[in-house]
């Protein structure tokens, strides 16, 4: 039988021929991520291990961004301990306010993860770089500190669920419009512990941004990770952002999946999930009459310049609607600057938003962008649970940049008619 994609990769960097669904190995890693919150709790374990020095100072990459530009005294402190950490080894990859982005979107934009990569990090939406072709996971920050020590990790080979993506979306239709369809199709543990495996011919419609923005959700499917075919979409942004060598694996095809699903591209519609949970799915017709208080247009799910494109041409020449905080946050200080360039802030600014530095702030409810008691919000970030953006009444509803915006201009859930 042969191997999927992610168990090609899982096999290489374990040193064998071949693995198989439920196999244990030991893997060597390309990449160690943590963050703000993360890192802190891995740098304890790391040193009460009683280790010294880390395996690889150019493949142990810190990024400050979920309470920073900090938000109070112990953020700062967490901070200043990744901070300490980074100078005392030498860490090449350490970004700090300046010189930052949220996690996801920064590392393939800095060329740290390419194709046949094998990357852990102590933030369950580690799953990202799968639009590159890597197996990248989500892990505890115990894992991230053995990691960090010895550049290896465990791993039980997942099984995988192959989905077929067909033909080519309708306009307005976004990667956020297909992970959330999917995730309403199959559930939030409808892949749990599995590879999510993309292929048709419906990818190449895809920009790597939407691919982005699917691998990033994967995990609200259970999903041990996400992952795209490695073409010329994939290659052209490897190719942009890395001069580290890359290797580019197919599935077999006689690879075994565990159930596959197909989604036709052509017959989605804007879809939006309902709280509390990623697999309340709802397209936007069935909608209904739902008046929100904020909008957050940003995080790293889709923070990336497509998507504030996306959310500008919306909002060119009209305001935000009379009682609703827009709030737009591009995912890195390049998108940042970018917009910039094109004019994008001024329409947000104009338009009645804020533009906020790279933060993860609002999406797990630390700073900016906090939910009073009651309020809705619509965001395009990827978890709508309970008291996720601020108070337990509060309600979160997932969406894609275009309806988010088009939202925003409403004062409610929905689209403007053009």
């Amino acid at each position: 039988m042969g191997m999927t994609m992610s168990q090609k990769i899982l096999a290489a960097k374990s040193g064998n021929k071949s693995v198989k669904a439920g196999q244990l190995i030991t893997a060597s890693l390309d990449m160690v991520l943590g963050n703000d919150i993360t890192s802190p709790v891995a740098i304890k374990e790391f040193a009460k291990a009683g280790k010294k020095k880390v395996f690889d100072k150019d493949k142990i990459c810190l990024v400050m961004d979920h309470f920073t530009p900090n938000k109070d005294i112990k953020s700062a402190q967490q901070c200043k301990c990744c901070r300490t950490f980074a100078d005392e080894n030498k860490l090449t990859n350490f970004f700090d306010v300046g010189d930052m982005g949220i996690e996801h979107a920064l590392l393939p934009e800095k060329g740290l993860v390419t194709a046949g990569d094998l990357v852990i990090g102590a933030d369950s939406h580690t799953c990202t770089y799968g639009a590159l072709g890597a197996f990248s996971t989500g892990v505890g920050s115990t894992d991230m500190a053995f990691g960090m020590a010895e550049g290896k990790a465990w791993f039980k080979v997942p099984s995988a669920i192959k989905v077929v993506l067909k033909n080519k979306p309708a306009k307005h239709i976004m990667g956020k419009d297909v992970i959330l369809h999917l995730i309403g199709l199959i559930g939030v543990d409808g892949a749990l512990y599995k590879s999510l495996e993309f292929c048709g011919d419906g990818v190449k419609h895809l920009n790597i941004d939407d691919r982005f923005t699917i691998c990033n959700m994967a995990i609200e499917a259970g999903a041990k990770n996400g992952i795209f075919p490695v073409d010329e979409v994939a290659l052209d942004y490897i190719k942009e952002h890395s001069d580290k060598p890359y290797t580019v694996y197919e599935a077999d095809a006689d690879a075994e999946y565990e159930r596959v699903v197909e989604i036709d591209l052509s017959a989605l519609k804007s879809t939006v999930s309902f709280p509390h949970l990623p697999s309340n799915t709802k397209t936007i017709d069935e909608v209904g009459d739902v008046k929100i208080d904020q909008v957050v247009i940003g995080s790293c799910t889709n923070g990336h310049i497509s998507d504030l494109r996306v959310a500008a041409q919306v909002l060119k020449g009209k305001k935000v609607a009379k009682g609703v905080r827009a709030i737009i946050i591009p995912a890195t200080n390049a998108i940042y600057l970018q917009a910039m360039k094109e004019g994008l802030l001024e329409i947000f600014i104009n338009a009645g938003a804020v533009v906020s530095t790279p933060t993860c702030g609002p999406c797990l409810g630390g700073h900016m962008g906090i939910l009073a008691e009651n309020e809705r919000c619509v965001a395009t970030t990827n978890r709508n649970f309970l008291g996720r953006m601020g108070h337990i009444t509060s309600e979160i509803y997932l969406a894609s940049p275009y309806v988010a915006a088009c939202s925003a201009v409403l004062g409610k859930i929905g689209v403007v008619k053009e």
